[in-house]
């Protein structure tokens, strides 16, 4: 995927506060030195770890990944917009479950895409972005968000789901009763029990003899929920659309005439 180097020399200050005076400490206590040498590469190795999974990282190819996640999307608002039970709601539903549902429903349309992608380290981006930023304040997508999205897909895959059944479960996300503020709270979630049944009966129809297929769509859906709206949109938009809020954007793809 991209280049995993070991990590020999800690500069982050998450370990210089947890460890202050190691070195020292293991210097002046030569009696110990065996000991303390020991637990600080084990401390090092945990450390490793963790800074692995907040590396950040960009796409390889983002010319070509973002014009392929470009059209999902498109794709995506195409297929919400076509379902009759969505477009007689009202417009302000209509906005909220988008603004809600719409990264589920594009992370379901990259998996029945089959969209595979590689990252890369962002260079020379910690230090100096914690030098500018400072801590937690950089909105780059981390190689453990990418991981979880990769977790998706896979678990997608693996359930080789029919187009019938992606239609289904993307109803099923689409028509949310507990997004906030909903003024055909029943209507919708009498939508989603409507989708729910209608990917029962296909499973019934397709996979008669698989009785937990079911659930293992329902587990796949609530993983793909845990996807965050930041990671899609910088990982994937950002390079097109610069600062350009998503949100607005979405809502002109969902009322354009």
């Amino acid at each position: 995927m991209f280049p995993m180097e070991e990590i020999t020399n800690h500069s982050c200050s998450g370990y210089l506060d947890q460890h202050p005076h190691t070195i020292l400490y293991n210097i002046l206590s030569g009696s110990k030195s065996g000991y303390l040498n020991d637990k600080l590469n084990r401390n090092a190795t945990a450390h490793i770890c963790h800074c692995e999974q907040r590396r950040t990282v960009c796409l390889k190819d983002p010319k070509a990944t973002c014009q392929v996640a470009s059209s999902v999307l498109v794709k995506t608002v195409g297929f919400v917009r076509s379902l009759p039970s969505f477009s007689q709601l009202p417009s302000g539903d209509q906005s909220s479950l988008l603004r809600h549902c719409w990264v589920p429903l594009f992370v379901l349309g990259l998996a029945q895409e089959k969209i595979a992608f590689e990252v890369t380290d962002v260079p020379n981006s910690s230090i100096l972005r914690q030098i500018l930023l400072g801590p937690g304040l950089t909105d780059l997508p981390s190689l453990a968000e990418v991981q979880n999205l990769r977790t998706c897909l896979h678990k997608l895959w693996n359930l080789d789901l029919s187009p019938k059944e992606y239609a289904y479960l993307k109803g099923a996300l689409l028509f949310n009763p507990a997004v906030e503020g909903l003024s055909a709270l029943l209507l919708i979630e009498g939508l989603q029990q409507e989708a729910q049944r209608a990917l029962q009966e296909i499973l019934h129809l397709l996979h008669p003899e698989d009785t937990a297929r079911f659930s293992h769509l329902l587990l796949a859906a609530s993983t793909v929920q845990t996807v965050s709206h930041s990671l899609v949109t910088e990982l994937f938009f950002k390079p097109v659309i610069g600062n350009t809020n998503m949100l607005h954007l979405l809502t002109e793809m969902l009322f354009v005439d």
